[in-house]
């Protein structure tokens, strides 16, 4: 008795119920994105079970859940109705390749270089997208049209339930995960008293056996590079950003930190390894994510127990999963929209710059129209934009003249592409001494259009029969400038190559 109190007490306890919830979670959202790519449920499960279990021993971010999701299937779905599931078994592993050279070349720390903003637009737009792709229960799976009345109120009922228990009882015990107790009572209900409510069985069968290994049954030529490499190329990038964000936001929520390269070569090794046994393929999952880490996981184990739940399900539990009313699970991803949406975000939009405010509601619009990967690379080059230009104008000049009869120019801000012209405004070629002195202690020289810009500015003084000397150029300026010898020919006796000549000794 007292190991088993110790047991039912202890993180392990938490992390195996939570798994078993993430894994109930995961069956008709596996079985709605396979039919979504066009392809059977049983391999959307497959590659539900084996990316969640083998990211979840190996990734660098425990407590994420991955399997398969819908942002991989609005792309496979081209593919597979063009040239069949064998060709996106092939794309799945050439997927697979690439992230794992991405995280072998330690290409996620880039992640690093999304705003917050960004960040807070891609949570909001995918609770937005989690939400309407629960809209889809209220339809026939035969017809596609909207359910009668008495069935949608009775499964308006039932999720009402799920959702007030899930919100009351953490308030009573936090000793089970509430989301597994409302699935189970609200299930048990829903049998006991025999309520005519669609069930998971409706969806599709998720009986079936071991995953089989097999190489794909396509020509090994170049004509098949051709095709699948574009599609392996986009789902990796949309893989590795879903997968880097949401490693991002548990990291946020569970004050931890989690190794992105790690991560990318975890979920490549997982899309190559499914790609072989006849799954879809599959990143991070927001969703199930938030559920575990609300339910208090924080380890490994519930990630490993979800797989294995899962394929449990498929090898032996079908007939009862196939029970458990969609309401259920409906319920529970609607807490998660409310979890994840960051209702805080409309308090920001009054209080952060007009430039953050615009890229938030712009990625949120954009990943619900289009997808994440286009939303939160759009939202990147919208910031990093605004970033240039604001930088650009913050570039100034303090004019001064010296006792040689010399004029001092102190330059402060990056000199970059986007402020040369600014940078070139500052001087007044006709007006200044035969000598300048342009001092870059409160500034660098960032790039080469920075390099060329003084090339340019020797020139206007040149022609003049006046010279420029710099002062105060930082280690790296100088290494840009000596790199640029081949490239900068300007024939001035004093420098032939530069044009200026470089004050490296005197201080101020």
């Amino acid at each position: 008795m007292p190991v088993f109190q110790r047991f039912m007490h202890s993180d392990l306890k938490i992390e195996l119920l939570s798994g078993l919830t993430v894994a109930l979670a995961l069956v008709p959202e596996a079985v709605a994105f396979a039919f979504v790519a066009g392809v059977e449920p049983l391999v959307g499960l497959y590659a539900a079970f084996m990316v969640c279990l083998i990211t979840s021993i190996f990734g660098g971010r425990p407590g994420m859940i991955s399997g398969a999701t819908g942002a991989l299937a609005v792309v496979m779905v081209s593919l597979v109705s063009a040239h069949g599931v064998e060709y996106l078994f092939s794309t799945v592993i050439l997927m697979g390749i690439l992230q794992v050279l991405m995280g072998a070349l330690k290409l996620g720390k880039f992640i690093r270089l999304v705003p917050e903003p960004v960040i807070l637009g891609f949570v909001n737009g995918l609770a937005i997208v989690i939400f309407l792709a629960q809209l889809g229960q209220f339809k026939s799976s035969e017809t596609g049209t909207w359910i009668d009345t008495i069935p949608l109120l009775y499964m308006l009922g039932l999720i009402a339930l799920t959702m007030l228990i899930i919100y009351f009882l953490p308030k009573l015990t936090k000793a089970f995960p509430s989301s597994l107790a409302a699935i189970l009572i609200v299930s048990a209900i829903a049998i006991l008293f025999n309520i005519p409510t669609k069930s998971v069985g409706d969806l599709a069968s998720i009986k079936g056996g071991l995953p089989i290994f097999s190489i794909p049954n396509v020509p090994f030529t170049m004509e098949t590079l051709k095709i699948i490499f574009p599609y392996s190329l986009i789902l990796a990038g949309i893989g590795l950003i879903e997968s880097l964000l949401t490693l991002t936001l548990v990291d946020e929520l569970t004050e931890t930190r989690g190794n992105s390269n790690k991560e990318c070569i975890a979920q490549g090794a997982a899309n190559i390894t499914t790609g072989f046994f006849g799954g879809m393929g599959g990143c991070a999952m927001i969703g199930q994510s938030i559920i575990n880490v609300t339910s208090g996981a924080r380890g490994r184990a519930s990630g490993i127990t979800a797989g294995i739940c899962l394929l449990s399900f498929i090898l032996f539990g079908s007939t009862l999963i196939e029970m458990i009313p969609v309401a259920a699970l409906v319920g529970v991803m609607f807490m998660v929209c409310i979890g994840t949406f960051e209702w805080t975000s409309f308090k920001y939009l009054t209080r952060m710059p007009l430039s953050d405010s615009i890229v938030l509601v712009l990625v949120s619009g954009l990943t619900v129209v289009f997808d994440l990967a286009i939303a939160v690379i759009i939202g990147v080059i919208v910031s990093a934009l605004v970033f240039a230009w604001q930088s650009a104008t913050r570039i100034r000049a303090r004019k001064s003249n010296l006792e040689d009869g010399s004029k001092l120019y102190e330059i402060w801000g990056p000199l970059f592409f986007a402020s040369t012209s600014a940078f070139q405004e500052k001087f007044t070629p006709a007006d200044d001494p035969n000598e300048i002195i342009v001092d870059f202690a409160e500034s660098r020289i960032a790039d080469h259009s920075g390099i060329q810009a003084v090339q340019k500015l020797t020139q206007r003084y040149a022609k003049l029969g006046k010279r420029v000397r710099l002062r105060h150029l930082s280690p790296d300026c100088r290494r840009l400038l000596k790199r640029a010898e081949a490239m900068i020919e300007v024939n001035i006796q004093e420098d032939p190559h530069y044009g200026v000549a470089t004050d490296q000794i005197e201080t101020t």
